[in-house]
């Protein structure tokens, strides 16, 4: 019988094992036919807060266009390539893909304009990270089952969504207290799986910020082309010949984008790999340094594409007027509810006036993108019932 070529090979040595699994804070029966990752990955999927995420803003407000990238579809793509290439270095896949699916979970409406004005506003209350506040969510907001708070996902993933970006010396409050609880190994580095979810967001970032940018008009085609990896990328495209509309060489660009930076990651990690020669998942945590990472070439191209989005799109003035609106928006919001928590609905009101701030927080973190306007319509519009 020949092979089949898309059939995942065995698990390396390194990757995430069910039989070294860490377990649930909360014990229960795992689930018949489905490993414990893919059981945290469909409680993801299925939360409140990832249906959320259709409606709040990844680079540009939802109602500005039906094309651009949502936190749902940046988070579906994440997956996608994570998924891609944990199945290339033999890792779990389901739970790498768990990792992308959730580690958005945490964003305010608004992107990172609506983070500001919330971390503003909690400066003197323990501040905001929406790291921080993809942990509070599936351990403690979302409201679903009987028996506990949260969605009771696994030790790994809940490693993996604290620490995707490395060890963490100094913990957000809510991570800190929660590893008291529940210990994570903060110190240390996460599973080659969470490693894989976090560049999977890098990737995903620039290439279809570029792909959106492009799209809206903020630069064009020929501004890119002195990029490093994307001025490679359009030349090949063009010279590929065929078909190409705009539309279509704006695609062949991107996706070629996207395969150099996901064959470079592939290839590096596996040299990483063998010269480090791990001998289990906790090998790779105790490395030392990452071990998923891209080449020293291509991570400098990321960073120069990085600055150029920073410049030509993230600041753009049509962006800069949308994010100052947002971020007067969140703030105003904010202010409403913190000195009149009496304006929040039932089920939100806080039982201690030293919660305030917190349960204020929550409830607009928790926001999308429209629900956000209205609410603020809502409560300032007389015309409008409360």
């Amino acid at each position: 019988m020949i092979a089949d070529p898309s059939a995942a090979a065995p698990r390396a040595a390194w990757a995430v094992r069910r039989e070294g699994a860490r377990g649930r804070l909360h014990a229960e029966p795992e689930a018949l036919g489905r490993s414990p990752w893919q059981r945290d990955r469909d409680r993801i999927i299925h939360s409140s807060a990832f249906r959320k995420l259709q409606y709040k803003t990844q680079v540009f407000v939802n109602h500005e266009g039906d094309f651009f990238r949502t936190r749902l579809t940046h988070s579906i793509e994440v997956a996608q390539i994570a998924r891609s290439i944990a199945r290339a270095l033999r890792l779990d896949e389901d739970l790498t893909e768990a990792l992308a699916l959730a580690h958005d979970l945490g964003h305010p409406p608004f992107g990172h304009a609506g983070e500001e004005a919330i971390a503003a506003a909690m400066q003197e209350c323990g501040g905001f990270d929406h790291n921080a506040q993809s942990l509070r969510v599936v351990t403690l907001l979302e409201r679903r089952y009987a028996a506990f708070d949260g969605l009771n996902l696994t030790w790994e993933t809940l490693e993996g969504l604290a620490k995707h970006n490395g060890p963490l010396a100094d913990p957000p409050a809510y991570v800190a207290a929660y590893d008291r609880a529940h210990p994570l190994a903060l110190h240390s580095f996460a599973s080659a799986e969470a490693q894989v979810a976090s560049l999977a967001d890098d990737i995903a970032y620039h290439s279809h910020d570029l792909d959106d940018g492009l799209r809206a008009g903020l630069f064009g085609v020929e501004d890119v082309a002195d990029l490093p990896l994307v001025g490679a990328a359009l030349a090949e495209a063009r010279a590929a010949g065929g078909s190409l509309t705009p539309a279509r060489l704006r695609h062949e660009t991107i996706r070629r984008v996207i395969d150099a930076l996901v064959s470079d990651l592939i290839g590096q990690t596996e040299a990483n790999i063998a010269a480090l020669a791990p001998a289990d998942a906790d090998a790779i945590r105790h490395a030392g340094r990452p071990v998923v990472a891209f080449s020293v070439p291509m991570a400098a191209a990321n960073r120069e594409i990085k600055r150029f989005l920073f410049a030509r799109m993230y600041r753009h003035w049509r962006v800069n007027r949308m994010t100052a609106k947002a971020r007067r928006l969140t703030a105003a919001l904010f202010a409403l509810l913190r000195d009149d928590p009496a304006l929040l609905p039932e089920e939100w009101q806080p039982h201690d006036a030293a919660d305030t701030a917190r349960v204020v927080t929550d409830y607009i973190a928790g926001m999308t993108d429209r629900f956000a306007m209205d609410e603020y319509r809502r409560l300032t519009d007389l015309s409008i019932a409360g």
